[in-house]
């Protein structure tokens, strides 16, 4: 063979490793660019990135503990339960919200009870650290009173804390009396992955209250009581279970 055979081999070998390693580049570029029209989309719509993706900067802690439940690991918010006790990380950049719309995607990495608590306020009769409604997420097969559901947290003695499980739009009268109703076309169990990324969306206006969770209402209810409604507040994200490990990320506030 001849020598100029090799040198177009050697130049065809350098070529190829050229076009390859443009092509990568170009696909990170384009994979750069979608996720930066994705943010300024959110952005456009209203909604704020109230994480970081780094640290947890404008979150806190609560109640205080003895270790910490709360870390950022690979880009997301990654809370392990040490202790059968309710700890919460709280969005500590604006602790009186009323109004808004809450978006993030949560992934259940062992079984355990989770949620978002809102309008969340301190509870002076001690029955729990605070309280708050809560919308409540956790492992695929806790159940519909849990998964999907709306929970009550108010004060021993205060209010009645009615159920309100996955599929259910509850109304409260003035009277304080509630009244549920099937919602149709609710999500299902089968529509929430396990051990994987689901999307989830909480909205909360005046005294209307949803919560969505991969694109399909989950729960709802209409506060219409006279005394003890919560009317602003802190939101917190929850540890329930001693053992559990979940984890939060693209997480999105808009006020209304």
């Amino acid at each position: 063979m001849s020598s100029s055979y090799f040198v177009f081999n050697l130049f065809e070998g350098v070529i190829v490793r050229i076009m390859n390693n443009v092509y990568q580049l170009y696909v990170l570029l384009l994979l750069f660019l979608a996720c930066s029209l994705l943010g300024k989309a959110d952005e456009k719509d209203g909604f704020v990135q109230i994480f970081n993706g780094k640290t947890l900067k404008g979150w806190r802690s609560a109640p205080e503990t003895t270790y910490k439940p709360w870390s950022v690991k690979n880009g997301v918010i990654r809370g392990e339960g040490q202790e059968d006790r309710l700890i919460y990380l709280v969005y500590s950049d604006d602790e009186s919200l009323k109004d808004f719309e809450l978006k993030f995607q949560y992934k259940m990495v062992t079984k355990g009870n989770t949620g978002v608590e809102i309008r969340t306020r301190p509870d002076k009769t001690n029955k729990r650290p605070f309280e708050g409604y809560h919308a409540d997420i956790g492992h695929v097969g806790i159940g519909a009173g849990v998964l999907g559901a709306w929970d009550f947290h108010f004060g021993s003695g205060t209010r009645r804390e009615f159920p309100c499980p996955r599929g259910t739009r509850l109304v409260i009268d003035s009277a304080g009396e509630g009244k549920a109703e099937k919602i149709k076309n609710a999500v299902t169990i089968e529509d929430i992955k396990r051990h994987d990324w689901n999307q989830c969306r909480i909205v909360a206006k005046g005294n209307f209250f949803q919560l969505w969770i991969n694109n399909k209402l989950a729960s709802e209810f209409t506060d219409n009581i006279r005394k003890g409604q919560l009317e602003k507040g802190f939101i917190g994200l929850q540890l329930h279970d001693k053992g559990m490990v979940v984890e939060f990320k693209d997480i999105y506030l808009k006020t209304l």
